[in-house]
């Protein structure tokens, strides 16, 4: 037990009150007898301690990845010990998840490269010059060969290293500034720089670098943004503002890649030993948000949706709570009405007022240009351009005009309740609840007046509202917490004790509207 001890000592608010040789049990006896304060300081103390030995254990799993290539056959590290893989191994000796394993090995193994590619990049700085001698007497092409070679090294050794794009978030890593969960998730939603394709053949070198050099600083720009933006969002909003920021840089690629998640799109029908039908679906990325919708609009209710709505669907809302059936029966129910195509399911008894369906949001410049990737109002998930005017085209749009960091104009209205054009700007701005943490999507939000609003004062202005889920609603009025906002900037929460959080919109709606400036386009026409 002293080893706990020496652990706990290092936690202030636990090790000052800890006798010598205390045990783990003691330590909880005394923590549950602790204030609410003190709880929670010690939980961050706590990590503070264990994200250095977060870092040794990466770079670890890294290592013993490297040592357990397939090259290395049997002989290898993993191999060795009876594991097929690395991720099995390093799963053994942490009693992780296979999820988390597999983490720690890619977060290693891309530490240990950027450590890799940042050496040699510097070793070809230093390098002195070849002076051609042993190139020239190398025989047939020597001369030529050591010509090349030469004026390479002379670049090489003439110019300053340029940093690797995702080293801020190895730096940031190393620092603690970063958990190995955050660069992951950070580092596979940017993916990897597209190479520029399709110049022209006589296009100048100097032109062909520049172009290069600019996709690369985008990506470096990202990394640094969202490294700056990680102590504010959760993991899940680190990722897919990380994919949102790719698409937008890359629309070319965006497009690629939601062409091949369409070609994956897969239903699966097979019958287990006691004669169950199941069924596997892969969907593409509009199918799902559409079945999604069409789900979360039936099961809402049940889901802690809204509850400031009209008579007739808070009566339905409540038959849906008092329904015996569970929340998969209902689900299963629900698809096999949608299934037999609206023969047996009558759309307003199945929906209510909210029915189902995707809307999406695509930004359009005052001068007619339109953003290379719209998203969808719910989930914020990214979609080509070439979705959104197809779906314009059949369905329709509505304009909503806002300024330049997303926030609609005025449309307010003397009444108590915001219309739903104002709720469609308000999904638009905010993107969900906007409660730090909270992953509730527009259509589960109900619209709160940051000024309190009465029959004869207080106006129901887009300005003066923010999203939040039902949950976030009800605990800021009896939590005694309340939210500011001065003109158009950040909306404040104040708690009671005196804390106060910048309430952010989604991650991905930063990005949306401004942040990163996309580089040139990938593709240059041939002359």
């Amino acid at each position: 037990m002293a080893v706990f001890t020496d652990i706990a000592s290092l936690v202030p608010t636990l090790g000052e009150r800890l006798g010598e040789g205390a045990s783990l049990t003691e330590a909880t006896a005394l923590m549950v007898e602790m204030t609410d304060a003190e709880v929670v300081a010690i939980l961050r103390e706590a990590v503070e301690v264990t994200r250095p030995a977060d870092q040794i254990r990466v770079v670890a799993a890294g290592i013993i990845a490297d040592r357990s290539s397939r090259a290395s056959g049997h002989s290898g590290l993993a191999q060795s010990r009876g594991h097929g893989s690395p991720a099995s191994f390093v799963q053994q000796l942490t009693g992780s998840t296979k999820g988390e394993a597999s983490r720690d090995v890619r977060v290693g193994q891309a530490l240990l490269e950027g450590e890799r590619e940042s050496e040699a990049d510097a070793g070809a700085e230093e390098a002195p010059p070849d002076d051609g001698g042993a190139g020239a007497g190398a025989g047939g092409g020597g001369a030529d060969a050591g010509a090349g070679s030469h004026s390479e090294s002379e670049a090489a050794a003439g110019r300053e290293r340029q940093p690797l794009w995702h080293e801020p978030l190895g730096a940031a890593l190393r620092s603690g500034a970063l958990t190995a969960a955050q660069y992951d998730a950070i580092r596979r939603g940017l993916g990897e720089p597209p190479v520029p394709a399709g110049l022209p053949i006589d296009l100048p070198a100097e032109e062909s670098a520049a172009i290069a050099r600019a996709i690369h600083d985008a990506w470096f720009q990202a990394a640094e943004q969202l490294v700056a933006e990680a102590s504010e969002r959760t993991v899940e909003e680190l990722g897919a503002a990380a994919r949102t920021i790719r698409d937008l840089l890359d629309p070319e690629g965006a497009e690629a890649r939601f062409l091949a998640r369409y070609e994956k799109r897969s239903l699966r029908i097979w019958r287990d030993a006691d004669g169950v039908r199941h069924a596997s679906i892969a969907f593409e990325d509009e199918g799902g948000a559409f079945f999604t919708a069409a789900f979360e609009a039936a099961m809402r209710p049940r889901r802690g949706g809204p509850r400031f709505v009209d008579s007739e669907e808070k009566a339905r809302a409540a038959a849906l709570v008092d329904d015996p059936r569970t929340n998969d029966q209902l689900a299963y129910d629900l698809f096999m009405d949608l299934v037999r195509a609206g023969v047996l399911a009558d759309a307003e008894s199945v929906f209510g007022a909210r029915q189902a369906g995707v809307r999406l949001v695509q930004v359009v410049a005052e001068d007619g240009t339109r953003a290379p990737v719209a998203h969808t109002e719910d989930g914020l998930l990214a979609l080509p351009v070439g979705v959104v005017e197809q779906r314009a085209c059949e369905s329709g749009y509505v304009p909503v005009m806002v300024d330049s960091c997303g926030n609609p104009l005025d449309v307010g209205r003397e009444q108590r309740l915001f219309t739903t054009r104002q709720r469609i700007a308000l999904a638009i701005r905010d993107g969900g609840c906007r409660w730090r943490g909270c992953d509730r999507p527009a259509s589960y939000c109900e619209a709160h007046h940051i000024d309190e609003w009465h029959a004869d004062s207080g106006r129901t202005d887009v300005d003066r509202g923010i999203l939040l889920c039902r949950f976030h609603h009800m605990n800021l009025h009896h939590g005694r917490w309340r939210i500011t906002r001065d003109g158009k900037g950040d909306f404040v929460l104040h708690h009671r004790d005196g804390e106060q959080f910048v309430l952010h919109r989604r991650a991905a709606l930063s990005y949306a509207w401004a942040g990163i400036d996309p580089p040139p386009k990938r593709f240059r026409p041939a002359a």
